[in-house]
């Protein structure tokens, strides 16, 4: 037995191999990890309360883009940001300030996201970037019409400092969106690493996508031209952390895909596994889960309600079930033998979703990252999965989980079961 976050070299190669059990944790109230700490928007649990300065209300919750802001603010030479979508119009500001300090930045996103400067409203963020000449690009800067999707939502502050997790830096998904005053953004996390080692994980794959720059030789590698990687490995504090980059040629065994690394982790469990996805379709990684599940590992999954109840969603392996598409199902779908109940839809306001990509594992480790758990985004998009061996990271996602979780929607509902009824009746099957 372990204690808590303390590991040995012992310790390490056990989790490695996914041989021990760790002590249970008190879900509540737990510290944040000195080195790794963990941010929520939604979650009312922490009790604390924040102004929203774009809609002027108080809410519960994590402020994500203040938490931006204050790590920008520290940088003291060099700033990367790499994420699918910009738009927040403070944090803009906040990075205009630092660069005309003399502090380097640059910047990559998905080409989706990237419109002409004069196709902006004023007040948008990335406008605000774009008036002010910061160095960004695209995954068009390779030549090519774009890659599958740049996905990653990370910084890299000074080669010492990492913010990742499931936000876009975007008010829908940190806030909520202008003209619904009900919502609270999208359901999501940011995580701030401290360690220089991590650091220079992450700065490797920016580089890769960055290349030489804005409007150079077009040597950017995005998607699958970048090379191929396993994880790496890295000691932070008292915890571990492991990381690795998507995607994947299809020609990669799939045990060495990012979904096979994710479905290692998942091998590990012994006592629970508690899982919060936008989406979820790999049919493998739900395999993988049914063999725990007949190993007595308790399982729990909460899946966005516009992806659960999809007929390409594992969710519905879990519960049992199947939904035809065209009068036919999935290649090689799995409704299991012996079902669970614990697998639905949060409750969330009207317009937001349930946008993290985590879980938890025996109350010590987590996986997380940019990374859905689809083939699209093991085999198309660029991607971030990091495994977290630390029990009071995994503390505090357990409280996020556990209030998702008392409101959720579970089970086979009396909506879905009538859907697949109509569709099992088109089809007479």
């Amino acid at each position: 037995m372990f204690k808590k976050t303390i590991y040995s070299a012992i310790a390490i190669s056990c989790f490695l191999l996914g041989g021990c059990s760790p002590s249970p944790v008190k879900p509540l109230p737990p510290p944040q990890d000195k080195y790794i700490q963990v941010y929520f928007n939604h979650n009312q649990a922490r009790g604390k309360e924040y102004t929203e300065s774009y809609r002027q209300f108080k809410r519960f919750g994590d402020d994500l883009e203040s938490v931006l802001i204050r790590e920008i603010n520290s940088a003291k030479s060099s700033i990367d940001i790499a994420v699918q979508e910009f738009n927040l119009p403070h944090l803009a500001e906040a990075i205009v300030r630092k660069r005309n300090q003399g502090i380097k930045v640059r910047i990559v996103l998905e080409n989706i996201y990237n419109p002409p400067l004069h196709q902006l409203p004023p007040n948008h963020g990335l406008a605000i970037l774009k008036r002010n000449k910061i160095p960004l690009i695209d995954d068009r800067e390779d030549g090519s019409k774009g890659s599958g999707l740049m996905h990653h939502k990370f910084v890299v502050i000074d080669g010492k400092k990492v913010i990742t997790g499931s936000a876009n830096f975007t008010t829908s998904d940190m806030h909520g969106d202008a003209d619904n005053l009900e919502t609270r953004g999208n359901a999501n996390h940011i995580i701030v690493f401290e360690s220089p080692e991590l650091a220079k994980v992450f700065t490797e794959e920016f580089n890769y996508m960055w290349g030489d720059g804005v409007g150079g030789k077009k040597d950017s590698l995005f998607g699958v031209k970048k090379p191929a990687r396993g994880y790496s490995l890295v000691k932070i504090g008292n915890g571990i952390v492991l990381a690795k980059f998507s995607p994947n040629s299809r020609n990669t065994p799939w045990e060495y895909t990012s979904n096979g690394f994710i479905a290692s982790q998942l091998e590990k469990a012994e006592n629970s596994i508690d899982i919060a996805l936008f989406v979820f379709s790999d049919q493998e990684i739900a395999d993988t889960l049914e063999k725990k599940h007949i190993k007595g590992v308790k399982i729990r999954a909460l899946i966005d309600p516009g992806f659960a109840y999809r007929y390409y969603s594992e969710g519905l392996d879990l519960l049992g079930v199947a939904l035809p598409n065209k009068c036919q199902y999935e290649e090689g779908n799995n409704p299991w033998k012996n079902p669970i109940k614990t697998v639905g839809i949060p409750s969330l306001p009207k317009g937001d979703k349930l946008h993290h990509k985590f879980a938890i594992i025996d109350n010590y480790m987590v996986i997380t990252g940019s990374h859905n758990w689809s083939d699209a985004a093991n085999y198309l998009n660029d991607e971030t999965v990091l495994v977290i061996y630390n029990s009071t990271v995994a503390a505090n996602f357990q409280r996020e989980f556990e209030y998702l979780y008392n409101q959720a929607i579970l089970g086979v509902t009396p909506h879905l079961a009538a859907k697949i009824r109509r569709e099992k009746s088109k089809c007479a099957l």
